[in-house]
C-alpha cells in the first residue's frame, strides 16, 4: 500500500511514493532539471503557465513509477498536494486557464493591497484577515480586475496552484481554509471568507471555489487524468496544502510553541500559535494552519527572511578564498568564538524585508578592526546575522503568544552547518531537531491522514527520521552578541 506526494514548486514538481506501514519514501523524482522558467514581462511581474506544473507532474510521476518496476497502480491508496503558496490561477466555466498564473513573488499587485489596507482599515484587516491584503492573491485579483477587464468578466473560479492541480487531477472545485486564509480572503471572526473584503473589490463571492478540510476527500482521479500519469481512475485526492504549511507537517509540526524552519536562499521561521492572534505592525503573516478549527485554532506564524543564504552565497564568492566549498567556510568560521570577536554583519542586502516593516535598509558590517580580524571572523559573523535576524522575528511571534521550546528543519541548505545550528539554539534558548524529509513525502504523509489511514499525526511521523538534535549551550555569550547585532539595527 502507497502513498503519492506532489510538491508543486516555482523551481520544479517533485514526486514522491511512500510505503504507507513503513513510512519510507520507495521512490521519488522531481522535473525539469533545470530550474523552470518564470515570465516577467515587465519588472517585478512573475508568471508561470499552469500546463508547465502539469507536464513536469506527468514526467516525475512515469519517472517514481519506474523506479518500483512491480507497483500496481491500485495499490496507490490516496494523493496529497503541496504548493507554492499566493498564486492566482484563473479559469473559465470550461475549465480553461484564461491567463499564466501570477506567482507568489510577482509584485505588481502591492498598491491594491496596500489601498485596500488603507481604505478597510488597518486594524480592522489585522484583527479579522490577520494580515495586510499585501501582496497576496485577493490583491492579485484585483489587479486583473482593473488591467484585464475583460478576461476578468470571463473568471469562473480563482484558484491556488494546488486547488488548480487538484482540479486537473480530479475535475472537482475547491479549495481550503488554509487556502483562503493565504489568499488573504478569510475572516477568522466570522470563520467565513471575508464580505467586507470581497465588498471593497468588488468581487463576486461566488468566484471563490467550495471549501473543503485539509485532510479529506477532495475527489477522485478522472479516467482522463489516470491514463495521463499511468495511475489508477478513482485515486482519492486527500490533502493538499501551501508549501510552508506543508513543510511544518513534514516535520511533524502541529502544535504551539512547535517551529519549522528552512535557511536556503532565503529564510523562513514558521512557528505554530494555539490561538488567534496578529503582530499589530504586520510584520510576519499568520494563516490558518493544516490542523486549524475555529474550535481548536492552529495558526501557523510565518516570517520570511531575504537576505539568509544569499549573504552566504556572496561570501562564498567574494570573501571566502576562490574556489571554497561551503564545508570549508565552516572550518574557518569554527576558528573564530562567539560573538566573531566583535564583528556583527545585518542580513539585509536582498531588498526589502516584511520583519523590518518592508524597509530595505540593506546589508551593513560593524567592528571590523583591520589589524585584528580576518575572512574568518567574517564568514562566522555572516552566519551569525543570518540567525541573529531569525532570532529578531521569533521575538516578534513571542509578542503574540508563541512559546519556543523546539524548532524542526530538515538537515539542508545552512542547517547542515554547525555554527547555524549552534548559534540558533543558544540564542533562542530552544531544541533544534534535524530531519531526512521533504514536502513531497509530507504530502504523501498527509495524504494518509486524510484517507484514514493513519489515525492521527503521530502514527502518520513515526517513521520520520530524526538525524541530529542540538540543545542550547552558552546562552549568554550568544545573547551577549546577539544584544550588540539587535544594537546596529534601527528600524
Amino acid at each position: 500500500m502507497y502513498l503519492l506526494g506532489y510538491d508543486i514548486g516555482s523551481s520544479s514538481v517533485k514526486a514522491s511514493l511512500v510505503d504507507a506501514q513503513s513510512g519510507k519514501c520507495v521512490a521519488s523524482a522531481f522535473y525539469p532539471k533545470s530550474e523552470a522558467p518564470i515570465i516577467a514581462k515587465h519588472t517585478g511581474w512573475a508568471e508561470q503557465d499552469p500546463s508547465m506544473w502539469l507536464g513536469n507532474l506527468r514526467l516525475a510521476t512515469e519517472d517514481v513509477l519506474h523506479q518500483v518496476h512491480a507497483i500496481n497502480p491500485k495499490d496507490i491508496k490516496a494523493i496529497g498536494i503541496s504548493y507554492q503558496m499566493h498564486g492566482l490561477v484563473c479559469v473559465d466555466k470550461e475549465m480553461n486557464v484564461l491567463r499564466p498564473s501570477i506567482i507568489w513573488c510577482d509584485s505588481r499587485a502591492v498598491p491594491y493591497g496596500q489601498q485596500a489596507f488603507e481604505t478597510l482599515g488597518k486594524k480592522w484587516c489585522l484583527e479579522h484577515l490577520l494580515n495586510s491584503p499585501g501582496n497576496f492573491t485577493a490583491a492579485k485579483l484585483a489587479w486583473v480586475k482593473e488591467n484585464e477587464p475583460e478576461l476578468y468578466n470571463r473568471i469562473w473560479k480563482i484558484m491556488l496552484p494546488g486547488d488548480y492541480i487538484a482540479m486537473r487531477l480530479t475535475g472537482s472545485v475547491c479549495t481550503t481554509v488554509s487556502g483562503l486564509s493565504e489568499g488573504i480572503f478569510w475572516d477568522f471572526k466570522k470563520n467565513a471568507p471575508s464580505k467586507e473584503l470581497l465588498d471593497y473589490f468588488q468581487f463576486d463571492p461566488s468566484v471563490l471555489a467550495p471549501v473543503k478540510p485539509t485532510f479529506g476527500l477532495q475527489g477522485t482521479l478522472t479516467r482522463e487524468a489516470a491514463q495521463r500519469l499511468g495511475l489508477a481512475e478513482g485515486t482519492p485526492v486527500t490533502y493538499r496544502a501551501g508549501d510552508q504549511p506543508n513543510n511544518a507537517l513534514s516535520l511533524g509540526v502541529l502544535q504551539p510553541g512547535e517551529i519549522a524552519s528552512t535557511a536556503g536562499t532565503s529564510g523562513v521561521v514558521y512557528g505554530v500559535i494555539g490561538q488567534v492572534s496578529h503582530d499589530p505592525l504586520s510584520r510576519v503573516n499568520s494563516f490558518a494552519h493544516v490542523n486549524h478549527t475555529p474550535q481548536d485554532p492552529r495558526l501557523g506564524v510565518l516570517l520570511c527572511i531575504n537576505g539568509t543564504g544569499i549573504l552566504n552565497s556572496w561570501m562564498r564568492h567574494n570573501v571566502a578564498p576562490t574556489g571554497s566549498s561551503y564545508p570549508e567556510m565552516d572550518k574557518m568560521a569554527e576558528k573564530v568564538p562567539i560573538g566573531s570577536e566583535g564583528v556583527s554583519i545585518l542580513p539585509f542586502g536582498n531588498g526589502a524585508e516584511r520583519m523590518l516593516q518592508n524597509k530595505d535598509v540593506g546589508c551593513s558590517l560593524y567592528g571590523v578592526n583591520f589589524n585584528r580580524h580576518t575572512n574568518s571572523h567574517l564568514l562566522r559573523a555572516a552566519q551569525e546575522g543570518i540567525v541573529f535576524s531569525f532570532q529578531y522575528g521569533i521575538e516578534i511571534m513571542e509578542q503574540m503568544g508563541l512559546k519556543v521550546d523546539k524548532i524542526h528543519a530538515g538537515k539542508a541548505n545552512m542547517f547542515q552547518s554547525r555554527i547555524f545550528q549552534e548559534t540558533l539554539s543558544g540564542v533562542s534558548g530552544a531544541t533544534i531537531e534535524l530531519y531526512d524529509t521533504d514536502g513531497s513525502v509530507g504530502a504523501a504523509k498527509g495524504a494518509g491522514l486524510g484517507a484514514g489511514i493513519y489515525k492521527n499525526a503521530n502514527e502518520a511521523f513515526s517513521s520520520l527520521n530524526r538525524l541530529a538534535v542540538i540543545t542550547p549551550d552558552n546562552r549568554d555569550l550568544y545573547r551577549e552578541a546577539y544584544e550588540r547585532w539587535k544594537s546596529h539595527l534601527t528600524v
